[in-house]
Protein backbone atom coordinates (compact mmCIF):
# COMPACT_ATOMS: atom_id res chain seq x y z
CA UNK A 1 0.00 0.00 0.00
CA UNK A 2 2.89 2.36 0.72
CA UNK A 3 4.19 1.81 -2.82
CA UNK A 4 0.86 2.78 -4.37
CA UNK A 5 0.60 5.91 -2.23
CA UNK A 6 4.20 6.84 -3.08
CA UNK A 7 3.39 6.58 -6.79
CA UNK A 8 0.20 8.62 -6.35
CA UNK A 9 1.99 11.31 -4.37
CA UNK A 10 4.77 11.42 -6.99
CA UNK A 11 2.15 11.92 -9.70
CA UNK A 12 0.54 14.66 -7.65
CA UNK A 13 3.89 16.40 -7.20
CA UNK A 14 4.54 16.19 -10.95
CA UNK A 15 1.07 17.55 -11.74
CA UNK A 16 1.41 20.32 -9.17
CA UNK A 17 4.77 21.44 -10.51
CA UNK A 18 3.43 21.32 -14.07
CA UNK A 19 0.54 23.59 -13.09
CA UNK A 20 2.84 25.91 -11.11
CA UNK A 21 4.95 26.44 -14.24
CA UNK A 22 1.89 27.63 -16.17
CA UNK A 23 1.39 31.29 -17.05
CA UNK A 24 -2.23 31.33 -15.90
CA UNK A 25 -2.70 32.52 -12.32
CA UNK A 26 -5.64 30.19 -11.60
CA UNK A 27 -3.67 27.16 -12.77
CA UNK A 28 -0.82 28.21 -10.52
CA UNK A 29 -3.17 28.28 -7.53
CA UNK A 30 -4.52 24.81 -8.38
CA UNK A 31 -0.93 23.58 -8.69
CA UNK A 32 -0.21 24.92 -5.23
CA UNK A 33 -3.23 23.06 -3.82
CA UNK A 34 -2.21 19.79 -5.47
CA UNK A 35 1.40 20.16 -4.33
CA UNK A 36 0.42 20.82 -0.71
CA UNK A 37 -1.92 17.81 -0.72
CA UNK A 38 0.89 15.67 -2.15
CA UNK A 39 3.19 16.73 0.70
CA UNK A 40 0.47 15.84 3.21
CA UNK A 41 0.11 12.42 1.58
CA UNK A 42 3.88 11.87 1.78
CA UNK A 43 3.89 12.71 5.50
CA UNK A 44 0.93 10.39 6.05
CA UNK A 45 2.62 7.56 4.16
CA UNK A 46 5.91 8.07 6.00
CA UNK A 47 4.04 7.75 9.31
CA UNK A 48 3.15 4.15 8.49
CA UNK A 49 -0.09 2.53 7.41
CA UNK A 50 -0.34 -0.28 9.96
CA UNK A 51 -3.48 -1.11 11.91
CA UNK A 52 -2.54 -0.35 15.50
CA UNK A 53 -4.27 0.76 18.64
CA UNK A 54 -4.52 4.38 19.78
CA UNK A 55 -1.61 5.67 21.82
CA UNK A 56 -3.20 5.02 25.22
CA UNK A 57 -1.44 3.54 28.25
CA UNK A 58 -3.37 1.27 30.59
CA UNK A 59 -3.65 2.06 34.27
CA UNK A 60 -0.66 0.78 36.26
CA UNK A 61 1.75 0.66 33.28
CA UNK A 62 4.44 3.12 32.27
CA UNK A 63 4.59 2.10 28.60
CA UNK A 64 1.97 0.80 26.15
CA UNK A 65 1.57 -2.97 26.11
CA UNK A 66 1.25 -3.34 22.30
CA UNK A 67 2.25 -1.41 19.22
CA UNK A 68 0.53 1.95 19.10
CA UNK A 69 -0.13 4.47 16.35
CA UNK A 70 2.25 7.38 15.99
CA UNK A 71 0.29 10.59 16.50
CA UNK A 72 3.06 12.93 15.30
CA UNK A 73 2.43 12.56 11.52
CA UNK A 74 -1.28 13.09 12.08
CA UNK A 75 -0.62 16.28 14.04
CA UNK A 76 1.80 17.51 11.38
CA UNK A 77 -0.74 16.88 8.62
CA UNK A 78 -3.49 18.67 10.53
CA UNK A 79 -1.22 21.67 11.04
CA UNK A 80 -0.16 21.62 7.38
CA UNK A 81 -3.80 21.54 6.22
CA UNK A 82 -4.64 24.64 8.25
CA UNK A 83 -1.54 26.52 7.10
CA UNK A 84 -1.99 25.59 3.43
CA UNK A 85 -5.67 26.61 3.50
CA UNK A 86 -4.85 30.02 4.96
CA UNK A 87 -1.98 30.47 2.48
CA UNK A 88 -4.29 29.52 -0.41
CA UNK A 89 -6.98 31.95 0.78
CA UNK A 90 -4.39 34.75 0.93
CA UNK A 91 -3.08 33.96 -2.55
CA UNK A 92 -6.62 33.71 -3.93
CA UNK A 93 -7.44 37.20 -2.66
CA UNK A 94 -4.10 38.50 -3.92
CA UNK A 95 -4.74 37.00 -7.37
CA UNK A 96 -8.28 38.37 -7.48
CA UNK A 97 -7.02 41.82 -6.56
CA UNK A 98 -4.35 41.64 -9.28
CA UNK A 99 -7.02 40.59 -11.77
CA UNK A 100 -9.20 43.54 -10.77
CA UNK A 101 -6.37 46.02 -11.20
CA UNK A 102 -4.77 44.60 -14.35
CA UNK A 103 -7.74 42.87 -16.07
CA UNK A 104 -5.70 39.76 -16.82
CA UNK A 105 -4.68 36.51 -15.16
CA UNK A 106 -1.78 35.83 -17.51
CA UNK A 107 1.49 36.41 -15.70
CA UNK A 108 3.42 37.48 -18.82
CA UNK A 109 0.94 40.23 -19.64
CA UNK A 110 0.87 41.32 -15.97
CA UNK A 111 4.43 42.57 -16.29
CA UNK A 112 3.54 45.08 -18.98
CA UNK A 113 -0.02 45.96 -17.95
CA UNK A 114 -0.79 49.39 -16.60
CA UNK A 115 -3.04 49.43 -13.53
CA UNK A 116 -6.38 51.13 -14.05
CA UNK A 117 -7.04 54.33 -12.14
CA UNK A 118 -9.44 53.99 -9.25
CA UNK A 119 -12.13 56.70 -8.88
Amino acid sequence: METALAIVSGGMVAGGIYLLLSQNLVRMLFGLIILSNAVNLVIFTAGGLTHTKPALIEVGRSVPGTAVANALPQALILTAIVISFSFFAFLLVLGFRAFQDLNTDDTDSMRFAEPEEQP
